[in-house]
């Protein structure tokens, strides 16, 4: 039960890092006249290139106004300065309204308590960074597990859409989960880079006849992800609906909409004191 509990731990997780923290690129030509094997091809080869990308996280400074179970419900605008020690958060306003002078002091304690013990920050960091291993893991399934149609081009944009390959069988729970969905990537041709991603669970996904957990059908996701610096892409929009009764979620909740604006670049040298001042700026 422990390991299967564990499974679904990592499923959750797996799950939801693919869809924020890895790009799909696509050549900049017609996929019009391409069949699904060589679809597959193009995103084995840009899965790859992904990969080497992945590598490189420049630091950023960045507006979040989410809405989401970690927030309970009320919208939360927060700057958040998104560093090698970890992403760390300042929240400045609650449903719109500023917060108050009690609640902006224990906000700016809590912050530079972080700065001067940042143990917390490290440990979930590594945590992100675990994680986002187990999603490039899941992505390199992609090839294998679903079929691929051309979508047609809007302007600059290169629409896919995937569902299902019936011929792949998953061998542990996080491929079923992922097998089960379909959707649609849109991609730049220029740079190969993901623009928007969005998918559905087509049917219930159950675990240990349902025991151990269900999945919903109509659990669904979509992301926007926009240049934001020279070959830079960060996320600027997330939405996520996730039915079942799967639990354990840390950084996204079974709700959550978010949007990520006013990007700015920091130094890459940059310390955890030095964004510690930006953030309270």
């Amino acid at each position: 039960m422990a390991d299967a509990r564990g499974s679904l731990y990592r499923l959750n997780r797996a799950f939801l890092f693919s869809v924020l923290s890895v790009g799909l690129g696509f050549y900049g030509t017609s996929l019009r006249a391409q069949s699904n094997e060589s679809l597959s091809n193009v995103v084995r080869s840009v899965v790859s290139a992904e990969r080497e990308a992945s590598s490189q996280r420049p630091p950023f400074l960045y507006t979040s106004i989410e809405t989401s179970d970690r927030t309970k419900g009320h919208v939360w605008t927060e700057r958040v300065a998104d560093i090698w020690e970890g992403r760390l958060r300042y929240l400045i306003a609650e449903d719109g309204h500023p917060l108050s002078a009690s609640r902006r002091a224990e906000e700016i304690a809590r912050i530079r308590s972080i700065a001067a013990d940042p143990t917390s920050l490290r440990n979930s960091r590594q945590e992100q960074q675990s994680d986002e291993n187990r999603a490039r893991q899941m992505i390199d399934l992609l090839p294998r597990a679903f079929v691929f149609e051309d979508g047609g081009r809007e302007g600059t944009w290169l629409r896919i859409n995937y569902k299902p390959n019936p011929n792949y069988v998953p061998q542990t729970f996080e491929e079923r989960a992922l097998h089960g969905m379909s959707g649609t990537l849109i991609a730049d041709s220029r740079s190969r880079r993901l623009h928007q991603l969005s998918g559905a669970l087509d049917d219930d996904v159950s675990f240990g006849y349902g025991l151990l957990g269900t999945i919903h059908r109509g659990t669904n996701f979509a992301t926007t992800r926009d240049l934001v610096g020279p070959g830079v892409w960060k996320t600027t929009l997330l939405d996520v609906k996730i039915d079942g009764r799967i639990a354990f979620f840390k950084t996204i909740g079974r709700r959550q909409h978010s949007i990520h604006r006013d990007f700015q670049p920091l130094p890459l040298d940059i310390s955890l004191s030095q964004a510690v001042a930006l953030l309270l700026k």
